[in-house]
């Protein structure tokens, strides 16, 4: 039987558990998140912000849809500063070529920079056209994606990257090894960081997903509830009530195609599969594997309490409803319950094996 790339990674390094340690966080609030990293790992912080002081690093994040890529960059900003890391996008990255073609100035000076640095098959006519129309025939190829990630790049200061979205497919994994020489960061390491999370989280995280009609802020019903819920007695369903003062309690609704959970985007969650095993296959560069959830049974030895994902059921107590919140039990990819992770314990293993790797 095949091994697994999973064996190499021991379950011990997604342990946040702290000896003596008996404190609760409050880990939705950004100020009780900045202690909580400090008792967690604030020695591996002080040494990787003395790291970054000189150096820097490019990260590649693999992972399956829906599984936290953009939370954990935005947390490694919040504990090491928007001066020293930086999150890039590649899918936002594309899309912004439309709104660019829309203003004359920022169309010129895309189109002088694509002509400057791309060389490729197609021209850049032909790559913005097939970017503006959505042209499935016409496939962008890998050249042209770099470009304008090196543009991106050479818009902001130097700093560490996360990068969203590259490689994609199976034929850019190669790219990717001589990324840090393509964008001019010769010297940094670069390092592949994957998101092992049960499909049975991303289904749920899908399903139970549901948007403001006014501010358009993303909740969960079953995972990230609002103050205020409501019931419709027609329906006999509970619905949650958007928390911007703005938006007068609106009432928040599933998006169109979600309620089909990850079977929508069942091809997408295989390719990531292969293009992950690909790529942790390599030698010569770093790998980091973060897990989303803990086996039930290894939970008390291995985290605290607080750090699991809740889950939020609701109960009708005459004309109001009652939230009750309680740990989140899933099956993982192997079948056995488990317990998902919030995103700071797992942000706390990112420190951990990176100060391994680059101190």
């Amino acid at each position: 039987m095949k091994k697994s790339f999973k064996e190499d990674f021991p379950l011990a390094l997604t342990k946040t558990k702290v000896d003596g340690l008996n404190q609760n966080f409050d880990l939705s609030d950004p100020v009780e998140r900045k202690k909580y990293f400090q008792e967690k790992v604030g020695p591996e912080i002080e040494k990787l912000k003395k790291y970054l002081d000189e150096n820097t690093f490019i990260g590649y994040w693999l992972g399956k849809k829906n599984s936290g890529k953009g939370t954990y960059s935005k947390l490694m900003m919040e504990v090491f500063g928007k001066d020293k890391i930086g999150h890039i996008s590649v899918g936002d990255v594309v899309r912004d070529v439309h709104s660019s073609m829309d203003d004359e100035s920022k169309k010129k000076e895309l189109l002088d920079y694509l002509h400057k640095h791309y060389r490729g098959y197609i021209s850049v006519e032909d790559g913005i056209k097939a970017l503006l129309s959505r042209d499935q025939k016409t496939l962008l190829p890998t050249e042209f994606i770099l470009a304008l990630v090196k543009r991106e790049i050479d818009q902001m200061p130097k700093k560490t990257l996360f990068i969203d979205g590259f490689p994609r497919e199976l034929d850019q994994v190669s790219y990717s090894l001589y990324f840090r020489d393509l964008v001019n960061y010769r010297e940094d390491s670069d390092i592949f960081i994957a998101i092992d999370i049960p499909e049975s989280v991303i289904d749920e995280r899908m399903k139970y997903r549901v948007v403001c009609p006014k501010c358009h802020a993303p909740r969960n019903l079953k995972l990230f509830a609002t103050p205020k819920v409501g019931f419709d007695k027609d329906k006999k369903e509970y619905y949650l009530m958007c928390d911007n003062p703005e938006c007068g309690d609106a009432r928040m609704g599933v998006k169109e195609g979600d309620n089909m959970g990850i079977e929508s985007i069942r091809d997408r969650l295989e390719l990531d599969d292969k293009l992950i095993e690909k790529v942790f296959s390599l030698h010569g560069i770093p790998k980091v594997l973060l897990r989303n959830s803990i086996p039930v049974k290894e939970v008390d030895s291995l985290v605290d309490k607080y750090e699991i994902t809740p889950e939020y059921v609701y109960e009708l107590e005459g004309e109001k409803v009652k939230t009750i919140e309680k740990p989140w039990t899933i099956k993982d990819d192997e079948g056995s319950e488990a317990h998902s992770l919030l995103s700071p314990p797992v942000v706390v293993s990112l420190i951990k094996q990176l100060v391994k790797i680059l101190i």
